[in-house]
C-alpha cells in the first residue's frame, strides 16, 4: 500500500503533491488496478492534514478515470500507468539506489540531487532535440 510523504517546503499544493504520489506509483507499478488507496481518515491523520483535502486528491484521480471510490469501501485503483518499460525498472532502480548512495557519500543533499537530475535531464532532451534554441548556462 502507498505510505503519502509531504514536503512542507514544497510551493505544490498538498492534495497535488497526493496526486503526484499516486500517479508515480501508477507508473512504477508499485500500485496495480484492484489496490486500494488509504481510508482518507487514515492519510489525514498520518499527515495531520484536513480530510478534504485527501478527498480533493481522491476525486482529482477518480476524474482521470485512475481511481473509483466505492462508499463504505473504500478507494481503488482501476488502472495503471506503467508502459511496456516496467520489467526493465528494477535493474534501473537497484542502479539508481546504488548511484544515491554514491551521491550522498560525495555530500550531495535531496536538493542537489534533484537539481542535477532535473537539469541533466533538460540537458539530455534539449541534445536531442535538433533546432531548439536554450539560453546560455549561468
Amino acid at each position: 500500500m502507498i505510505e503519502f510523504v509531504l514536503d512542507g517546503r514544497s510551493k505544490v499544493n498538498t492534495y497535488v503533491q497526493l496526486v503526484q504520489q499516486v500517479k508515480q506509483s501508477l507508473r512504477v507499478g508499485l500500485l496495480v488496478p484492484g489496490d486500494q488507496l488509504p481510508k482518507v481518515r487514515d492519510v489525514a491523520q498520518s499527515l495531520a492534514i484536513n480530510p478534504n483535502t485527501v478527498l480533493k486528491a481522491y476525486r482529482e484521480l477518480e476524474i482521470e478515470g485512475l481511481v473509483e471510490g466505492r462508499p463504505g469501501v473504500g478507494t481503488f485503483v482501476r488502472r495503471t500507468l506503467a508502459g511496456t518499460s516496467l520489467p526493465n525498472q528494477a535493474e534501473l532502480r537497484e542502479e539508481l539506489v546504488a548511484w544515491l548512495h554514491r551521491a550522498r557519500a560525495a555530500g550531495l543533499t535531496p536538493e542537489d540531487v534533484t537539481a542535477l537530475v532535473e537539469t541533466t535531464m533538460r540537458a539530455a532532451l534539449t541534445a536531442g532535440t535538433e533546432g531548439t534554441k536554450t539560453a546560455p548556462a549561468r
